[in-house]
């Protein structure tokens, strides 16, 4: 296993590991604790006391984060005629059927993000196994297929911050509240949007905890413990 640095090493200092930290104090603490050069992104860990087998106890939701992701997202969009217009009226960084469709076939993935009109999905469908595997497929699920007329909205919001988070196979959130040049007060707005859907997400099949731990932390920095109980998820 690879050795932490030194900065790595004085940084981890600052944190209490046998402490729970509450949402505001991780916030401060994660800020004091990324040593990176760059504007690194802070990210939430959630493990889930959900059994993942059971397709009635996946968590998965969508969140308007307060003050964005701080991360510039580049959309693609799978629409023809109309729809291709309004897609590109609305700043798509891509936008195509069939010729897209080939370009992605051909190894083309420079996009964060993937949309769909409906009319395309007999056609995207193909893409599933290079666009599944890396959680780019458009779906129902993830708002990412509607309407024509609502691409401008869907865009905007995506642009604005619009997040998807969702267990993984292992029962694991992992989900992104911010970047380190946020403002404390910024970071924590976000964290409290996302810890807020996720428990609105709760499915009516889990029983007993929830939320069995969560972890705050910026890019290359040390694990924040979060309190459960001073979110309300300790239940």
């Amino acid at each position: 296993m690879k050795e932490h640095g030194k900065k790595y090493i004085e940084a981890a200092k600052l944190v209490n590991r046998d402490k729970a930290y509450s949402t505001k104090e991780a916030v401060e603490l994660v800020k004091q604790t990324a040593y990176a050069k760059f504007n690194g992104t802070v990210e939430l860990h959630l493990k889930m006391g959900v059994d993942v087998k059971q397709a009635d106890q996946l968590v998965r939701g969508l969140v308007l984060l307060p003050h964005g992701t701080g991360k510039k997202v580049r959309i693609l969009v799978f629409a023809e005629g109309e729809a291709e217009r309004i897609a590109r009226e609305a700043g798509a960084d891509h936008v195509g059927a069939d010729d897209l469709i080939k370009k992605i076939e051909g190894g083309f993935l420079d996009f964060e993000i993937a949309v769909a009109v409906p009319q395309m999905m007999a056609k995207v469908g193909r893409l599933g196994k290079i666009l599944g595997t890396r959680g780019l497929m458009p779906s129902p699920k993830g708002g990412t297929i509607v309407p024509p007329d609502q691409l401008p909205r869907l865009l905007k919001e995506l642009r604005q911050g619009r997040v998807e988070f969702r267990t993984d196979k292992t029962g694991t959130i992992h989900t992104i509240v911010g970047k380190t040049q946020f403002t404390s007060e910024q970071l924590h707005d976000n964290l409290t949007a996302m810890l807020d859907a996720i428990l609105r997400a709760k499915p009516a099949a889990s029983k007993g905890q929830y939320i069995k731990k969560m972890v705050l932390a910026s890019t290359m920095g040390p694990g924040i413990k979060l309190d459960l109980a001073t979110v309300g998820a300790a239940a």
